[in-house]
């Protein structure tokens, strides 16, 4: 018998995934070995995480789902008993009834409670699903197959699998804590004033307290022209709301910078509202 065949026989399936994996590992032909490190760090200890948190949750999902199942099929079992001939019942027994009524009542609420109060059922099926995708990503990884299956060797898809390991674990912890610690969810986003940077622009002799002293200005030929001026920064403005989350950062990119152009737009206005005005003089 080959020392392969020895090999083959004498794997244990039935060695956890934490064994079976970093045995794996350590056979594999990477750039350094501390790129080996971050795949136990960053991958293996990843899964083994959220691993726990899954069985942990799921015994307390279970528990809780167990309580509310059998309470709600026995509590109307017990109460129709209640409605028989008091002759043909055993002594005490209405009381018995109220009793078992009353415990079964208050532990299914309580359990219906804690399970959404603290979303066992929601973070169940999260956990889950993120154990079971860093698994699939991590044998795809070992055995090139896939997304990697174009690359020739782990040295090649190294890079791929981190970035594509740290995409999962960051929306997990997005879902997790989505809402909150949001410092900003409760300020209201400040307007920008584009008539105090219109003022702030027009040059003196043409700022409001001049105009009634007298001075003719067209202010309906500056505010159409602004307006013009401001149609287009209007539309960009509208395709980003529309856009999905993901592109709100893209947003506020383009707002930032958007707001540093509306100064030279406005001077562009008051520079064509003067020349209009002094054509017309």
């Amino acid at each position: 018998m080959s020392e392969s065949e020895n090999n083959s026989k004498g794997l244990e399936y039935n060695d956890s995934y934490a064994n079976q994996v970093n045995e794996i590992i350590n056979t594999l032909e990477l750039n350094s070995e501390t790129d080996r490190s971050i795949l136990k760090s960053r991958f293996l200890s990843e899964v083994i995480n959220y691993e726990k948190r899954k069985l942990k949750t799921k015994k307390y999902y279970d528990i809780f789902r167990f309580i509310v199942t059998t309470g709600s099929i026995l509590l109307p079992a017990i109460l129709s008993l209640g409605q028989m001939d008091p002759a043909k019942l055993p002594a005490h027994f209405d009381q018995v009834t109220y009793w078992a009524s009353w415990t079964i009542s208050l532990m299914v609420t309580a359990s219906n409670g804690f399970l959404q109060l603290f979303s066992l059922d929601k973070n169940y099926f999260e956990y889950a699903l993120t154990t079971e995708q860093l698994k699939t990503e991590g044998w795809q990884f070992f055995q090139l197959s896939g997304k990697y299956e174009d690359d020739e060797s782990h040295k090649d898809a190294y890079k791929i699998f981190s970035k594509s390991i740290e995409n999962i674990k960051r929306k997990q912890v997005e879902k997790e804590f989505s809402g909150k610690g949001d410092v900003n969810k409760n300020k209201k986003e400040k307007k920008f004033d584009f008539q105090g940077e219109l003022m702030k622009n027009l040059p003196d002799h043409l700022k409001p307290k001049d105009v009634e002293k007298g001075n003719n200005i067209n202010t309906g030929e500056i505010e159409t022209l602004m307006n013009d001026k401001m149609d287009k920064l209007d539309s960009l403005m509208g395709l980003l709301e529309n856009k999905s989350k993901n592109t709100e950062s893209i947003k506020e990119i383009f707002t930032e910078s958007i707001k540093e152009q509306v100064s030279e737009v406005a001077s562009d206005v008051v520079s064509d509202a003067i020349d209009k005005v002094d054509k017309k003089d």
